[in-house]
C-alpha cells in the first residue's frame, strides 16, 4: 500500500511538472492533475491539500537537484571567475528543464507563510554557493554581491521564460557579459 501511495505522488509530481511546463501556474489545477493521472479528483486531495502544496513539494524535490547541477558546474571551473560563469550559464541552461519551471511557476500568493520561507531558504543556499568565489574575487561584501548577481540571473530567466525578442543564448551571453563584469568591478 505505501509502495503504490508513493508511485501515485510522483506521478503526480511528474504530471504537475508538465502542467507547469506546458502552461505555467494557470495549467496546474487539480482536474488537469487528476486527468493526466487517471485519478479521480478528490483522490488528488488524499495526496496534496491545495496547488501550492503540490508546488511546494515539487520545490523541496526538484530544487535541491537542481542546486546539486549549478554547483556540479561550479565545482569543475578552476578559477573564480569561471565559478561565476559556470554559476550564471548552469542556471540559465536549466530553464527549459521541467524542473526548474516547478521553481520559477512559484507564486508568492499562493503559498504560506512558511511555504515560502523554505523557498526563500533553498534559493538563500544557491546564493551561498557562489559567496566563496566572490570573495576570491575580492569583493568586500560577497554575500550582497552573490544576491545582486542572482538577480542578474533571476532576471535573465525572467526573459527567457516570457520567450522574448532576443534568441535564449543571446540573453544567456549577455547576462554571463554583465555578470563578469559586475563581478570584476
Amino acid at each position: 500500500m505505501a509502495e503504490h501511495r508513493s508511485m501515485q505522488r510522483a506521478a503526480l509530481l511528474d504530471a504537475a511538472r508538465s502542467l507547469l511546463s506546458e502552461g505555467g501556474t494557470d495549467a496546474l489545477t487539480f482536474p488537469a492533475l487528476a486527468e493526466r493521472t487517471g485519478l479521480a479528483r478528490s483522490s488528488v486531495y488524499e495526496y496534496f491539500r491545495s496547488r501550492a502544496a503540490v508546488v511546494e513539494e515539487l520545490c523541496e524535490v526538484d530544487f535541491p537537484v537542481w542546486a546539486a547541477e549549478v554547483e556540479a558546474a561550479m565545482a569543475d571551473a578552476p578559477t573564480a571567475e569561471g565559478k561565476v560563469e559556470a554559476y550564471v550559464r548552469r542556471q540559465l541552461a536549466l530553464v527549459g528543464d521541467r524542473r526548474h519551471r516547478a521553481v520559477v511557476a512559484i507564486s508568492a500568493s499562493e503559498l504560506d507563510a512558511g511555504a515560502r520561507e523554505k523557498i526563500r531558504a533553498a534559493h538563500g543556499g544557491l546564493v551561498a554557493m557562489i559567496v566563496e568565489a566572490l570573495a576570491g574575487l575580492g569583493h568586500e561584501e560577497p554575500r550582497l554581491a552573490a544576491m545582486l548577481l542572482q538577480g542578474v540571473v533571476d532576471a535573465a530567466v525572467r526573459r527567457i521564460e516570457l520567450g522574448a525578442a532576443e534568441h535564449p543564448d543571446a540573453i544567456t551571453e549577455a547576462a554571463v557579459a554583465m555578470a563578469l563584469r559586475g563581478v570584476r568591478g
